[in-house]
């Protein structure tokens, strides 16, 4: 399938607190809050939403392409992508800005305080749909990135015809009611987890039925718990794949996404698709950093089906 990724594109600065926030926050004194954050290590690492999915599209055989603006720093990372299988020929470098940056601090229960610098993804809006020559992807996905950015592809897949995938996510609350529903009406599908899906129907107004009358499915992970794939025929609940160790979270739901669509890509069900992405996550939190995990389909499908049965599926996979 012709896949296109958009959404942000970071370098992670990724920390670790060798404690407990919670022993350190002061529930009467959340209004005038003052915390430093003492980090026994650092790492930088690739990251961003849209690169993170890609990547493992790309190690189970897909070639997704990622359109985003980045910066001049970018190159070390370009090279990194393209050597995995990414095509970045439609990303931007922005003259005189840095990528943007996510800073990440994670406790010992794996809860995490960051902040995200935009940087370069702030001039996301000036890649537009409309500027596309030659055939329009088969697929989009619209992932977290500078909200007018993404509103705008949300008009622009609409008006064009080309299908969608929602993520909001971490910039729903950067977004108003009605362009999320705007963004659910006109989309394919919706990715979110549990609390923001909480979230997005508090603010829209819309419960799953009301969703499920525009959208074809709705996949909500739920960390611990797994994931649940909402369709129009039946509701689905997938366990999480249970990891050979615990290494670091960050990156997670992005590996989830990109297991997902790589099954999807090959029609498969969609109970499927969501057992692809629960080992896809698994593969991520075993390692450091969100591109710090690599494998080949073979071992993919090989571990998959030590807890899974795909019904040979998953052999598709094996001719890439």
């Amino acid at each position: 399938m012709n896949i296109l990724l958009t959404g942000s594109v970071a370098y992670d600065y990724l920390m670790c607190f060798p404690g407990y926030f919670r022993d350190h926050i002061l529930p009467d004194k959340l209004d005038s809050i003052s915390l430093s954050f003492l980090v026994e290590s650092l790492t930088k690492r690739r990251g961003g939403i849209a690169p993170n999915i890609a990547y493992t599209l790309a190690l189970l055989g897909e070639h997704p392409r990622i359109m985003a603006t980045v910066g001049e720093d970018f190159g070390e990372y370009r090279a990194w992508l393209e050597s995995a299988g990414v095509d970045t020929s439609m990303m931007k470098v922005i003259p005189g800005v840095f990528t943007a940056s996510f800073f990440c601090n994670t406790d010992r229960s794996n809860n995490q305080i960051a902040s995200f610098y935009p940087g370069a993804m702030g001039y996301a809006k000036e890649l537009s749909f409309k500027d596309w020559e030659g055939e329009l992807p088969g697929l989009v996905v619209i992932s977290p990135n500078d909200p007018e950015a993404m509103k705008q592809y949300v008009v622009e897949c609409r008006d064009l015809g080309i299908p969608y995938l929602y993520d909001p996510s971490q910039q729903i609350v950067r977004l108003t009611g009605g362009e999320l529903r705007e963004g659910i009406e006109s989309g394919l599908a919706l990715f979110v987890n549990d609390y923001e899906f909480g979230l997005v129907q508090k603010m829209t107004g819309m419960d799953a039925t009301d969703m499920l009358q525009y959208l074809q499915f709705m996949v909500v992970t739920c960390g611990k718990d797994g994931s649940r794939v909402y369709s129009r025929e039946r509701e689905y609940h997938v366990p999480v794949f249970a990891p050979e160790q615990l290494a670091d979270p960050t990156g997670v739901g992005d590996a989830y996404r990109g297991g997902f669509l790589a099954g999807y890509c090959h029609d498969f069900d969609l109970e499927t698709c969501a057992r692809m992405g629960a080992l896809a996550a698994t593969y991520c939190v075993e390692q450091y950093g969100t591109q710090g995990h690599s494998y080949k389909p073979v071992d993919f499908a090989k571990r998959f089906r030590q807890h899974f049965d795909d019904h040979g599926q998953l052999d598709r996979l094996l001719d890439k």
